[in-house]
């Protein structure tokens, strides 16, 4: 495929980068794509690329470029366009002690979640408040950004601040929440939402429409596991790996 040189999308090409063509970078215009010094620095450095490799530029909103590495970047194919999903999926959950959060990201966004929300709960232990909760919020998304360069993303997911169960449920078609007990997937669900390891209480489960509570399994899973299976499920489900179960 020869290089465009004006900087106008192919969009015959509806796939993302496969990981042969070298690491894997955001930038703000494609058209002119730049790194910034900590990209640079990562790419040198960590991943010892050296002048003429290849590599892969992303906006983030789809669009992605191949190009080579050096002082200044040399575009090496075109502009090329990814269709978004055929339907955004979701994992809300508690937030948890320690670096756990930052697990759940990480994989969430492997997994190709498009949107990760963060919340309080009666039982929450963790709670973030003001301008710790922005500064948290910010070094999550420096997570995803980086999970989604390994990936090869072209799509960055979304990562929504702190809120509870009563500012989600109810919020839009397909929103579950995960629970011992509840209903099996059948294709339905949007947005799984995990609570906190004590449980949810039984006010926000009252929360809960008939029918919007789904099982993880029979195993009793700490909050970030929990996550990273309603994701799981999400994209298998989404990509037609696992076929869902409908009600007789």
């Amino acid at each position: 495929m020869g290089s465009n040189k004006s900087g106008s999308p192919n969009t015959s090409r509806l796939s993302g980068p496969d990981g042969t063509g070298g690491p894997h970078v955001f930038v703000d215009d494609l058209a002119n794509p730049q790194l910034s010094d900590d990209d640079r620095h990562h790419l040198a450095k960590a991943l010892r690329t050296r002048a003429g490799d290849p590599f892969t530029v992303s906006d983030g909103a789809g669009g992605w470029r191949a190009c080579r590495f050096g002082t200044s970047i040399e575009v090496a194919g075109d502009i090329n366009t990814v269709e978004g999903p055929a339907y955004e999926i979701g994992v809300g959950f508690v937030l948890v002690k320690g670096a756990r959060p930052e697990l759940a990201t990480q994989k969430l966004t492997e997994l190709g979640v498009d949107r990760i929300t963060f919340l309080h709960a009666e039982h929450s232990v963790v709670r973030w408040d003001g301008p710790k909760a922005e500064k948290n919020l910010e070094r999550l998304r420096r997570v995803a950004r980086e999970a989604a360069m390994q990936s090869r993303r072209v799509w960055l997911p979304h990562l929504a601040g702190v809120s509870t169960i009563d500012t989600v449920i109810g919020a839009a078609p397909g929103v579950v929440m995960a629970e011992p007990g509840g209903r099996r997937f059948d294709g339905s669900e949007r947005l799984v939402v995990v609570g906190p390891e004590g449980g949810w209480s039984e006010r926000e489960l009252s929360r809960a429409m008939p029918g919007s509570t789904v099982t993880l399994g029979s195993q009793i899973l700490r909050a970030e596991t929990a996550a990273i299976v309603a994701g799981t499920v999400l994209s298998h489900l989404r990509d037609g790996l696992v076929t869902p179960t409908h009600p007789s």
